[in-house]
């Protein structure tokens, strides 16, 4: 081998050792000595940037609860008997109750008495839960009420057919005279046989007031047009009737007025809540005319509709509504009476509905005239 070749390849090794070098040595490296390894440098954070705020919005705000609530007052009633859907008598004060739930911050609620004895048990359960008002509905369910009423004087009563008998009672009275009047002129004026009739269900005063007027109308229509109209089923004079003696049996009901039109009555006046249907079924059987009682029956009995004449009105609804809106304002008082009139639309005559066209023009007007009379006191009912 040339000198010159093997100078050559000895360059090529230095250079060769030299690239090695600046590389970092072998393939396996070989670590340094413990002791020659750098301490572990703590770690460090980016200093935290100044928190940026979002561009201010235009401030809103949560809605807030009202700062106090509407206080809801809680009403009880105590109905009669004949059930709650009697379609007359507890039926019309419990409409009024609905009403207000309606219109006004009130929670009404009912106990049905099936019998005497749960009148008292029943404005007991109320007093425990603490009504703003206890509305009780009937002349029977006087006593009860009174006595309640005595025992918790800072509890707030209504009862309607009663007068008020303590300082936190409210009566709830109704001059039905007026239209019971009314009514007895009207059938007079309508029966075709010269006979009418009624009868009540319990002997009580609330029920006597309107077959008393009832007659007395009779007796001034065969006054005013030389007429000789009788009725059955009541005599002032003697101040004695027909009575079935409760105010639950239609069979009761349908039983006096097959009686009655069998005698030759044909507009029959029931003053007995529910029995009255059973009356009102018979009618329609024999093609006879009612006339209802305490509500527009034809509105809330429409399946004897057709034999319905007129109904005397006892506006319980409306005192009870009143009553209940005088509580929610305040301005409720016991040991008054509220006294429900012709003038002020507590009593009433319903229309005439499908008789509209059956009742004589002459015996409309006679009607109209005689209403503003007795609202005018020209003509008494008693």
């Amino acid at each position: 081998m040339r000198k010159s070749t093997l100078f050559i390849l000895l360059a090529l090794l230095v250079v060769s050792a030299i690239a090695l070098s600046a590389c970092g040595g072998s393939a396996t490296p070989t670590e340094a000595p413990a002791e020659e390894q750098p301490a572990a440098v703590e770690p460090t954070q980016a200093p935290a940037a100044e928190p940026t705020e979002a561009p201010a919005a235009e401030p809103t705000e949560a809605p807030q609860a009202e700062q106090s609530q509407e206080k809801v007052f809680q009403v009880g009633m105590v109905s009669d008997l004949g059930g709650i859907d009697d379609k007359s008598f507890n039926q019309t004060a419990w409409k009024g109750i609905q009403d207000a739930m309606k219109d006004m911050p009130v929670e009404g609620v009912f106990l049905e008495s099936q019998q005497q004895t749960d009148y008292e048990k029943n404005i007991n359960e109320f007093l425990a839960q603490k009504k703003d008002l206890i509305i009780t509905v009937g002349f029977m369910l006087g006593d009860a009420t009174r006595k309640a009423a005595e025992a918790n004087p800072d509890a707030r009563f209504a009862i309607v057919d009663y007068p008020s008998e303590a300082p936190n009672i409210r009566g709830l009275l109704f001059n039905v005279a007026e239209p019971s009047f009314l009514a007895g002129y009207l059938a007079a004026g309508m029966s075709e046989t010269g006979v009418v009739c009624t009868y009540g269900g319990i002997n009580i005063p609330p029920v006597v007031e309107f077959m008393a007027a009832f007659q007395n109308g009779v007796d001034y229509y065969n006054a005013k047009n030389g007429a000789n109209v009788t009725l059955l089923g009541w005599d002032n004079e003697a101040q004695d009737g027909a009575f079935t003696g409760n105010f639950e049996s239609t069979d009761d009901g349908r039983r006096f007025a097959e009686n009655f039109f069998d005698e030759g009555c044909d507009v029959i006046f029931p003053v007995a809540g529910p029995v009255g249907l059973g009356s009102a079924a018979a009618a329609k059987d024999r093609g006879m005319m009612m006339i209802g009682v305490d509500t527009d029956q034809y509105i809330s009995a429409p399946e004897f509709g057709s034999v319905l004449l007129t109904s005397v009105l006892k506006n319980m609804d409306k005192a009870v509504y009143d009553t209940i809106a005088d509580l929610v304002n305040g301005n409720f008082q016991g040991g008054e009476n509220y006294l429900g009139t012709l003038a002020n639309g507590g009593v009433g005559l319903a229309p005439y509905h499908d008789f509209e066209d059956k009742v004589p023009d002459e015996l409309k007007a006679d009607i109209q005239a005689l209403i503003q009379d007795i609202i005018d006191g020209k003509v008494s009912v008693k």
